[in-house]
């Protein structure tokens, strides 16, 4: 992950993700113990005990990477206090072509869910025509499957978590 635009994140959120990267390298030396200990058992292409253990530590630094990147260009605090645009920390009220309208909240992923708002992150499709919207102001968005679809910006009001 090499994209360095800021991800903006609740301090709750924030606080959360550190925790699990303190504790995913805490983890380190089990996960360590635990290949060493399967490479002691022999031959080491038929023991699935050691391949797995071996993914596992693929799969954890993978996480540890994400979340230093994710935690290191994170813009933790309160949301913008400004309904003008869309932008990363506001609530959306958006209307699709057939519609119906839903509220979402513009950030990361990582933010989790808030209740019943879905969260669209800013470098999605749908996050990305969005962003710098004003109320009233229709975008469209490629779908995944090549097609299009417009949706409409109705109201931007700021996260209160």
């Amino acid at each position: 992950m090499t994209d360095t635009q800021a991800t903006w994140l609740t301090q709750e959120a924030y606080d959360r993700l550190k925790s699990e990267l303190d504790g995913l390298i805490a983890n380190r030396p089990v996960i360590a113990a635990e290949i060493n200990a399967r490479r002691e058992e022999g031959d080491l292409k038929e023991n699935g005990g050691y391949h797995a253990a071996r993914e596992d530590q693929g799969q954890q630094e993978a996480r540890i990477r994400q979340l230093q990147e994710l935690l290191r260009t994170a813009q933790v605090g309160t949301a913008p206090t400004s309904g003008d645009e869309a932008s990363p920390g506001t609530v959306l009220t958006i209307r699709y072509d057939d519609d119906d309208s839903e509220k979402v909240l513009l950030g990361s992923r990582e933010e989790g869910s808030h209740g019943d708002l879905q969260v669209v992150s800013p470098n999605s499709p749908l996050g990305a025509a969005l962003l710098g919207a004003k109320p009233g102001e229709a975008r469209e968005y490629q779908l995944p499957d090549g097609g299009n679809m417009k949706v409409s910006l109705v109201a931007v009001e700021p996260f209160t978590g």
